[in-house]
Formats: structure tokens, C-alpha cells, sequence
């Protein structure tokens, strides 16, 4: 067991901080001793003889004079007894913390800048033999060195390639995002491979990245600061080629597509539903086999088109359902809070915990799924920058419930205009104060009774939709291109925003209750998901 030795020295009689990381490193498995405030070097320098630790902390917070003539007394005493193997660590003001550093004896040093978040990377680091900032260029480790912290991941493209290679150096370099998610332009997602077919328009919606050295351009400006790992989003056809494109560029985290969507269902490409299955299979597929985590975003893009809260917790199994059986072993299961709009947290928590209960069914020694919470709803921020930071942080707070391993913050800037590198770093810097204070400890609100009482109502009514679905026969019906694109047709699954679609029933109603997503009949009643189901049925049955 790694031992730690810390102390205030010199008259400096603060001792929180010092407090705060030994309690940090003991819950991580660090044997501690605490010297107290105020300890002259010299009985600092017998203590490290005897005790023998392998880090040592020495805290000092008034005057940059004062620490001068203390840390030079302390530089002394390491050379006079050959403590330089030891390693020395230091914690005080901004001011003292800029000695410090210039005296060349610290591998590391901490400020009030400094968050609970750093100090546990760094011992997470010495554990396993890290003596310098150490980023993973990989998801999983990455995930595992920042625990109990949460990832933060936020997309980002501006207009134009070189204001958005200048911003990603920005946050990097701002070390509060751990994945940038690449938001190419729509002609980029949809024509990449096929110039020809673009339009005139350039920057809607994302970066307009033309050329393979566009994504090389992107990568290399994020080598700096804390190297945050890429990502970017998929492209709505050629899905296949523009996963090989994204590994050979960016060194893709993780690979995002969809089930259903990027068809001529949301019409973000031209594909038909059936081969647009067909092939986002295909590409979960090709990922899985060079050992990419995978992402399905397939839930959220229904409730996005106001579909009750049942649907998007199929959507949310049959996702994951579809990765699994295409040999996904790491899957990304995003849960987007605040989505549709008037959503309540109750219910919002209660349809959160019925996706994870079924997604996480699916686990074994082949497959698991990391929680990433995606916060806030783009569609509840308020134009407003201050409503927007709150609704963000009750968010944040909100999603900390479900224990993620990645957080997906959204720029509070996005009702009025795309997020800058300035937003981005802002945005970040507020999820993660607040996360820091939930891991201080916050009351569970998944056990409350309203929540496990709608989670439950949630997977019954999804066991329903489930099996509805599984009576339309064919083999292994959830990963059945013919079977979910029969599904949509009929109206199995379907959401009002789909009316007049020329592959979807679109005639379903839907209203928020109680703060909750349920179909509704002509009059405003909620339907009950087997009347539903049987009532298409029926009609499926007649008609045949």
C-alpha cells in the first residue's frame, strides 16, 4: 500500500485542503498520516525519515516571501539527506503555488484552481505508475482513471475549418472536456463521398469538412492540454466509409449511429428504411470488429419527435439490443434528460432507470454498457443565458442520480447561437462544479416512490410494445430490418412529428401528463399501451 505524508508547514495553520486530499487518497486505498498545521521543515524532514512515505505534501498559503525562504530551507534538507527519489507534491495560493514551482522539487502542485476532479487523476496516475499527466487516448481507460468522475464530452464545429481548429486547441488547452465531438456540417454528413451531390449551402450546422486532411487538421489541433480524445458524428449515408475515414483521422473514441433515423424517416438522408436499417447495422458491425465502443442514438430521437415515454424506452432496448447482436462489447447508452419538452424530473429519472433496468438486462461476459447522460434537452434551453444556466445545472444535478460514466453537456449558448470554444469551456467548468458537489454525497432520488412507481409502469407497458413487435415474426424479429421497418409502418412505433411521412403511420397523439409522455386518444385520455398495440393489431390482421 502506497503511503502519503502531508503537512502545513512552516506558521501556515490551513489545513482544509491538506484534509481534503489525504481523505481523497485514503478512500482510494492510500495509507495517510497527517502532521498537522503550522510544522517547522525540520520536524517535517524526521517525520519523512521515519515514516518513510512514497508522496510527501507540504501545504503553505501566505506569503510568496515567507514560502521562498521556507521552500528553500525544505530544498536543503532533500539534498542534505538524498530525498529526491521521494515524491514531493505542493498545495497553496496562486502566488506561493508560482514559487513553488520555480524551485524544481514538486512533480506536482495544486492551487485554489485546482478541483477534486485533479487530485484524484493524480493519485489515480501514481497508482499505476504515471509520474507525469497522463491522457489516455482511449475511452474506457480514460473513463477508469477519472473515476468517480464522470467524462465530459461536448460536440463542437463552428462555421468555418480554421475558427474551429482554433477553438478546439481553446478547450483543450482549458482542460475541462475529456471528448470533443466533431459536428460536421450537413453536406459533410450526408455528401462527404460524394461532392457532387452538395449543396451551395457551407457551415449548416457544423464544420464544412470537405477533404480527409480536414479531419487530420482537427486531430492534430487537439494534441495539446489535457489531449482530448475525438469523436464525430456519423455520417447519414456511407456510414461504413466514413467510420473507416473517422479511424484513420481522428482516432475516433467512439462510433455513433443510428437504428432507424438518417432515412427518409427524419429525411437527414434519402435512404429507405428497410436498407438504412440494414446498413447501420452493418456499420455498428465494422466498428465492433476493430474494437470501437459504439453508440446507438436511437431513444432520444424519438422523444424528440414527442413520442410517449413507453417507445423511447423500446427504442432505448432495441438499440442496444442491435449492438449486442452485432458484436458490440462496449456500448454507449446516451440518456438525454429534458426531452420532450415539459418533461418533469420525476418522470424524467423514472424512464431513465426503466431504459437502464432493460439495456443493462442485456449485460454479460461480451457485452456492457457505459451510462452517458446527455444534459441538457436541446429543446428546453431558454434564450435567455442565466435560465439557461440554471436549467443546465438542474440538469447536471438531476442526471448525477443515475451514477454516468460520461457527461454530455450541451452549451447553455444553444437557443441563441452555436457554441463557441468560450462557451464550450463555461459550460464545462459549471457541470463540473456541480458534479464535483453531488460526489460530496446527495440524497438517492431513485428511490422515490413516484419514480420507481412510473419506472415499473414504464416496463411493463415496454414489455407490451416488445412483444408486439416480436408477433410479427421472422427470425431474431428485434434486429429484423423487415420487422422494424413493418413496425414503423404500421404505427407500432410511430410519433406525432411523423405525420404525413411517406414510410411511417404518423397518426399517433401524445400529451404531456403529470409531467410524463403518454399517447393519447381524440380526446386528450391516456391510452393504455395494450390497447394500443391491439388496436393496430387488429387492423394489421384485417387488413391482411
Amino acid at each position: 500500500m502506497s503511503k502519503i505524508l502531508a503537512a502545513s508547514m512552516g506558521s501556515c495553520i490551513h489545513v482544509a485542503g491538506v484534509i481534503n486530499f489525504l481523505t481523497i487518497a485514503e478512500e482510494l486505498g492510500y495509507e495517510t498520516k497527517f502532521l498537522g498545521p503550522a510544522v517547522p521543515v525540520e520536524k517535517l524532514i524526521e517525520e519523512v525519515l521515519e515514516y518513510n512515505p512514497d508522496i510527501i505534501g507540504v501545504s503553505y498559503r501566505l506569503t510568496p516571501k515567507n514560502a521562498k525562504i521556507l521552500l528553500d530551507e525544505l530544498k536543503t534538507y532533500i539534498e542534505k539527506y538524498d530525498l529526491k527519489d521521494k515524491r514531493w507534491i505542493f498545495g497553496g495560493t496562486v502566488p506561493v503555488a508560482k514559487v513553488a514551482e520555480k524551485m524544481g522539487i514538486f512533480e506536482a502542485i495544486f492551487t485554489g484552481l485546482s478541483t477534486m476532479e485533479d487530485s484524484i487523476a493524480y493519485l489515480k496516475r501514481e497508482k499505476v505508475k504515471h509520474k507525469k499527466e497522463y491522457y489516455p487516448d482511449n475511452l474506457i481507460e480514460r473513463i477508469i482513471l477519472k473515476k468517480p468522475f464522470p467524462i465530459i464530452r461536448h460536440h463542437f464545429g463552428l462555421p468555418s475549418l480554421e475558427e474551429t481548429i482554433e477553438g478546439i486547441k481553446k478547450i483543450a488547452q482549458a482542460k475541462v472536456v475529456d471528448v470533443i465531438s466533431i459536428a460536421p456540417d450537413q453536406n459533410a454528413q450526408e455528401s462527404f463521398f460524394r461532392p457532387h451531390e452538395m449543396t451551395e449551402e457551407e457551415g449548416s450546422g457544423g464544420v464544412p469538412l470537405r477533404k480527409k486532411e480536414d479531419f487530420l487538421s482537427l486531430y492534430r489541433a487537439s494534441r495539446c492540454g489535457n489531449y482530448p480524445l475525438l469523436r464525430c458524428y456519423s455520417g447519414t449515408r456511407d456510414l461504413i466509409k466514413m467510420s473507416e475515414l473517422l479511424y484513420e483521422t481522428i482516432n475516433n473514441t467512439w462510433a455513433a449511429t443510428p437504428l432507424t433515423w438518417y432515412s427518409i424517416l427524419d429525411g437527414r438522408s434519402k435512404r429507405e428504411l428497410k436498407s438504412a436499417i440494414t446498413e447501420n447495422q452493418l456499420n455498428m458491425k465494422w466498428n465492433a470488429q476493430r474494437g470501437i465502443p459504439v453508440e446507438v442514438n436511437e431513444s432520444h430521437q424519438w422523444s424528440l419527435r414527442n413520442a410517449h415515454d413507453t417507445l423511447a424506452v423500446v427504442m432505448a432496448y432495441l438499440a442496444a439490443y442491435n449492438a449486442k447482436k452485432m458484436g458490440v462489447r462496449h456500448y454507449v447508452s446516451q440518456y438525454m434528460f429534458n426531452t420532450p419538452l415539459g418533461t418533469s424530473p420525476v418522470m424524467d429519472l423514472a424512464k431513465m432507470l426503466a431504459k437502464i433496468e432493460l439495456i443493462e438486462s442485456l449485460h454479460d461476459d461480451n457485452f456492457t454498457s457505459l451510462r452517458e447522460v446527455r444534459v441538457a434537452g436541446l429543446l428546453s434551453y431558454p434564450v435567455d443565458p442565466d435560465f439557461a444556466k440554471a436549467q443546465l445545472a438542474s440538469s447536471v444535478y438531476l442526471s448525477m442520480a443515475i451514477n454516468p460514466d460520461i457527461v454530455h453537456a450541451v452549451s447553455y449558448s444553444e437557443a441563441d447561437h452555436a457554441a463557441t470554444s468560450k462557451d464550450v469551456v463555461k459550460t464545462c467548468k459549471i457541470a463540473k462544479g456541480i458534479i464535483q458537489n453531488c460526489l460530496m454525497g446527495m440524497p438517492d432520488m431513485t428511490k422515490d416512490p413516484r419514480v420507481l412507481q412510473r419506472k415499473d409502469e414504464l416496463i411493463h407497458e415496454a414489455n407490451i410494445l416488445l412483444y408486439a413487435i416480436e408477433s410479427l415474426g421472422g427470425k431474431d424479429p428485434f434486429i429484423n430490418p423487415e420487422v422494424l421497418e413493418k413496425a414503423v409502418r404500421i404505427g407500432l412505433l410511430d410519433a406525432p412529428q411523423l405525420k404525413g411521412n411517406p414510410t411511417a403511420e404518423g397518426e399517433i397523439k401524445t400529451r404531456i401528463i403529470d409531467g410524463a409522455c403518454f399517447a393519447v386518444n381524440e380526446k386528450g385520455e391516456i391510452i393504455k399501451e395494450e390497447e394500443r398495440v391491439q388496436q393496430i393489431l387488429r387492423e394489421v390482421i384485417y387488413e391482411d
